[in-house]
């Protein structure tokens, strides 16, 4: 018998990603896809936020508001120039987003990239590290559930400006649509970027048209371009500018989705957007803007729509609406990407997830997250009821989750790269500063709100590092039970327990090849019956999106070449839909007389646990019970692994966690 071995995968952080192509006639035809779909499903986001963003600044009802003067004008423009030059242009498209996991990115990835090369030395500071990635985690998705409520209510609270009657209708109406755009989302983030990405192109085209129509009034704005501005802004008015700081986040709230969501598109699709369209329409839209603030600060309150001319206001609006809509997109994807990874490192049970495309591996759709951030953003609406009441929530989040993406980047250029430390304490020190700096004046509005975007957080990372633990306490009472597994298949060939040989193939799936499966145990102990052929499968999820087949099967003959027992360990990437019977047709018994594993009627054997909440203290009380009522979320195994119903037997016992 031989086992299909291979050597460790090549560190994948550095190599390129892919961009989701399958043939060279069709990379060309591929690329625009994926470009098209990246505008429409990660930049709506940051692309929506110049309809709020300069009106919430300035706005006269902030419990700190920043008074519409020429020389804040001009600072608050070469802020917010400058924060998406250095945060999102050159820390995310120039620099974060060049470490992924095959692909992959997002914070999560980051985690297991610092995870991989932390083992050996430097392990504490890993840990905390990937805590402290966790965290970050939880903080996106509690921004997965604000972001779509504020965009989607802004949107429809436009119809205000075009009859005050219409009022009534704001609520029923944002009801309907965020019911819509959920269950949309189970066609996949490729049709959704097909209908999206166009009206993006549009979107975008129009904020740049209206931006360099603003700018032609007052070209002055252009000075806005130099930094001095905002080092004059920030320093010269401390006072004003440091409440500033939490409204400018408005301006790229969307940054960490062009991480989340690399996996979906590739990088290169999403770094061409964000160059060649995104980030010129947004700073034109900005300019001008600033330009009409200029030339009245009346202009302040909807300076967004009056940049357009009177006739063109409520094709504008519709168009803005259905944007806004869009804009809930960039989170929600980059929410199932998180879960997706987090259930596959042991943070969250396992869920059930579709991979909605052909061509991309990392375009997927998560059922069990999409309900609940649905339940969670209807939930909000009815309780703040307005986008102003979420304002001061609006945020906070992200900018928590981009300073942990920044100590984990640092962390991880001086670890894996070498990167000289002076590097690091000048540009790395810098950039953290400054996204220490936007932190801090986002916390002044905790007591407005901001309180909540850190609560669901909390409660996420509360029950991510639970499952964790809860996991580890029952792996090490479930591997006690089952005993070594190599013990056990000795005493099999000594014929302990008595059994009768049935013909055909049992697979049982396990835990690792150290124990053996409960499963097993009961059929011998209890039913006294073996088959002619044995399998004790155990199911490895890689820190890699996926596997070669040629790399997927290790098998080991536990000792005896000649013997019908033998173990398969069937390795899977975290982004791959766990194949089992497929995975088993690769396994190769060429020394044992040419036998081959009979999968056409083989029966597979399931170990399920009922958990109970019992007095060792292994967790706090209120832990095991949070641990116990997360685990009924859990898929079902017999789907997850692609078992066949009819020939699948599940064996259930019972462990006090």
């Amino acid at each position: 018998m031989t086992a299909q071995t291979s050597a460790d995968p090549a560190d994948p952080s550095l190599a390129p990603p892919p961009d989701g192509s399958r043939s060279t006639s069709a990379r060309g035809a591929t690329r625009l896809a994926l470009l098209v779909g990246a505008l429409g499903v990660v930049y709506g986001d940051i692309g929506t936020s110049p309809i709020y963003a300069l009106q919430t600044i300035f706005n006269p009802g902030d419990p700190h508001p920043v008074p519409t003067s020429v020389d804040n004008v001009y600072g608050v423009i070469s802020l917010i120039f400058w924060s998406l030059v250095l945060i999102v242009t050159v820390f995310y498209v120039g620099l974060v987003m060049r470490l992924h996991n095959e692909g992959e990115g997002g914070i999560m990835a980051l985690i297991t990239l610092i995870r991989r090369h932390s083992q050996g030395r430097g392990r504490k500071a890993g840990l905390f590290l990937a805590g402290l990635g966790i965290f970050g985690a939880a903080l996106f998705l509690g921004d997965s559930m604000i972001t779509p409520a504020i965009s989607v209510l802004s949107a429809v609270e436009g119809v205000k400006t075009v009859n005050p009657d219409l009022e009534t209708f704001i609520i029923p109406a944002t009801v309907v649509i965020i019911v819509g755009l959920f269950a949309f989302q189970r066609k996949g983030t490729a049709v959704i970027g097909r209908w999206f990405g166009p009206i993006m192109i549009v979107w975008f085209t129009v904020l740049a048209v209206l931006g360099l129509g603003g700018i032609s009034r007052n070209p002055e704005i252009l000075r806005a371009l130099s930094p001095t501005y905002a080092v004059d802004f920030l320093f010269g008015h401390f006072g004003v500018a440091f409440f500033a700081l939490a409204a400018i986040i408005l301006t790229f709230t969307g940054a960490e989705a062009l991480y989340a969501d690399m996996g979906h598109f590739g990088r290169k699709p999403i770094s061409r957007a964000w160059l060649f369209m995104v980030f010129p329409a947004l700073l034109l839209n900005y300019m001008g803007q600033g330009a009409l603030i200029l030339e009245d600060t009346g202009n302040v309150q909807g300076s967004f729509f009056l940049l357009a001319p009177e006739w063109a206001r409520i094709p504008l609006l519709v168009l803005t609406g259905t944007a806004t809509v869009i804009a809930a997109q960039a989170v929600i994807s980059g929410a199932y990407s998180v879960a997706s990874q987090a259930s596959e490192l042991g943070y969250l049970p396992r869920l059930r997830i579709a991979h909605t495309s052909e061509h991309h591996y990392g375009q997927i759709y998560v059922p069990w997250i999409n309900w609940l951030l649905m339940v969670s953003v209807l939930t909000l609406v009815f309780a703040f009821r307005t986008s102003e009441a979420l304002a001061f929530a609006y945020g906070m989040a992200v900018i928590g989750t981009i300073v942990i993406v920044t100590v984990l980047f640092l962390y991880f250029a001086r670890v894996r790269w070498g990167t000289p430390r002076w590097v690091l304490w000048t540009g790395g020190g810098l950039l953290l500063a400054l996204n220490v700096t936007f932190l801090a004046a986002s916390s002044t509005k905790i007591i407005h709100g901001a309180w909540l975007p850190l609560l669901i957080g909390l409660t996420a990372f509360t029950v991510m590092i639970t499952w964790q633990r809860g996991r580890e306490v029952v792996s090490a009472e479930r591997e006690r039970r089952e005993g070594p597994l190599r013990e056990f298949v000795d005493k099999m060939r000594r014929g302990e327990p008595k059994a009768a040989q049935v013909p055909g193939t049992g697979v049982y799936l396990g835990r690792g090849k150290d124990s053996a499966p409960l499963a097993l145990r009961a059929a011998l102990e209890l039913n006294h019956a073996r088959y002619a052929q044995t399998v004790i499968l155990s199911v490895q999820t890689e820190p890699v999106p996926r596997v070669h087949d040629d790399e997927r099967i290790i098998v080991d003959d536990l000792g005896n070449c000649q013997d019908s027992v033998i173990h398969v360990t069937v390795r899977f990437g975290y982004a791959e839909t766990p194949d089992v019977p497929r995975a088993l047709g690769l396994v190769s018994l060429e020394q044992s007389e040419g036998r081959k594993l009979r999968l056409d009627k083989a029966t597979y054997f399931l170990s399920t646990i009922q958990l109970r909440a019992g007095k060792a203290r292994t967790m706090a009380a209120w832990r095991k019970h949070l641990f116990i009522a997360t685990s009924h979320i859990t898929s079902d195994a017999a789907e997850h692994f692609q078992l066949p119903r009819d020939r699948t037997i599940i064996v259930g016992s019972h462990i006090e966690v």
